[in-house]
C-alpha cells in the first residue's frame, strides 16, 4: 500500500463521519499490513469472515473498490404515503363499536379492504406506527395487543 493510500485510509478513520460500510473496510485495509485476519478482525471490530471478504475484494478489484460498494437495492415500501397516513389516522381515531382500541390486524384488514395495499403484515404496520411515534392516547402506539 502506498503512503498516499495509507494517509487516505487513516484520515477516513480519524474523521469518523462516514458509514460503517466505508469505515470497516478502511480499518481492515489499514491494519492488515503483514497481519492475519484473526489479528485484524478484533482490532477493527468486524467478524473474521468480513475481514477476509474485504481483503479478497481488495485483491480482485483494487484499493478503492472495498470502500465504495455498490448500493444494495433493498425492498420497496409496501404502502404508499396515503396508506401510511391512513394507518396512523386509524390508530389515533375512535375504534369500531364494541372494541376498546384498534388492533394491528384490524388496521391491516382495513388497509387491504380499502385497497391502499395488496397485502401487508401486522408487523410492518406496527413498525411504521412505532416510527411515527403515534402514541395517540394509548400506551402501545395507538393500538391494543391482540
Amino acid at each position: 500500500m502506498s503512503e498516499v493510500q495509507w494517509n487516505y485510509l487513516n484520515s477516513l478513520l480519524r474523521q469518523g463521519q462516514h458509514s460503517s460500510r466505508k469505515l470497516n473496510p478502511a480499518g481492515v485495509l489499514l491494519y492488515h499490513q503483514g497481519k492475519k485476519d484473526q489479528e485484524v478482525a478484533p482490532i477493527v471490530g468486524v467478524g473474521l469472515q468480513t475481514g477476509h471478504n474485504i481483503r479478497n475484494r481488495l485483491a480482485q478489484q483494487g484499493p478503492e473498490m472495498p470502500l465504495n460498494e455498490k448500493p444494495r437495492p433493498g425492498a420497496s415500501k409496501k404502502s404508499g404515503v396515503k396508506g401510511e397516513a391512513y394507518a396512523i389516522a386509524s390508530a389515533g381515531s375512535r375504534p369500531p363499536a364494541g372494541r376498546n382500541c384498534w388492533t394491528m390486524q384490524m388496521i391491516v384488514d382495513k388497509l387491504v379492504r380499502l385497497k391502499y395495499v395488496e397485502s401487508i403484515t401486522a408487523e410492518t404496520v406496527r413498525c411504521r406506527l412505532k416510527k411515527e411515534a403515534s402514541n395517540l392516547g394509548c400506551t402501545s402506539g395507538g393500538v391494543c395487543p391482540k
